[in-house]
């Protein structure tokens, strides 16, 4: 992940990362062929990880006002850091890679998937009420975003007011649902 995060895909070769962890290359590509295979299979692992350890911390949510921000920022917190920026190198990459792509769609949904079941859990979210879909895909949006922005600027006053306005218009939306 550190390769495929400082270096980015072109410089993220199967060479640099098995000199990273002291395998030779052929070491290596016995488990994983392709450096296809080698970074969607650390991207799955780590998200996998990343949301596991997510769903462990919402104990310290508090509930009552403010939760909704509270849950915003923690969704916020899984689109940030070296796991991020690794994922973004490679989302990027596959763009213009077809077989990247290939790998990289089915590892995008499965993502996607974990972190919206895990978003609506944390938000209480009854998703019977009209909008409540769409304003869970928009938290995603947003938490996506505001990830990208911190790579440039991780400006917490800057962001502050957006999770804010945010918050309310969810409590909104869905009800309260995430203060109950």
């Amino acid at each position: 992940m550190q390769v495929l995060a400082e270096l980015g895909w072109q410089g993220g070769t199967v060479t640099v990362v098995a000199g990273r962890v002291g395998l030779s290359r052929g070491a290596v590509q016995h488990h994983f062929p392709t450096r296809e295979d080698l970074f969607t299979a650390a991207i799955d692992y780590m998200a996998g990880d990343r949301l596991a350890r997510a769903r462990l911390d919402q104990a310290l949510i508090p509930e009552g006002p403010g939760r909704t921000e509270a849950v915003i920022e923690a969704i916020i917190a899984t689109f940030r850091g070296p796991l991020y920026r690794a994922a973004l190198q490679l989302w990027v990459a596959a763009a213009d890679n077809v077989e990247l792509r290939a790998k990289v769609l089915p590892l995008d949904e499965r993502i996607t998937h974990a972190t919206y079941e895990m978003t609506v859990e944390l938000l209480r979210a009854d998703l019977s009420l009209p909008g409540a879909h769409e304003a869970v895909l928009a938290t995603l949006e947003l938490a996506r975003g505001l990830g990208i922005s911190d790579l440039l600027d991780a400006d917490p006053a800057r962001r502050r007011p957006v999770v804010r306005q945010w918050a309310a218009s969810l409590d909104i939306v869905l009800g309260g649902g995430a203060t109950r």
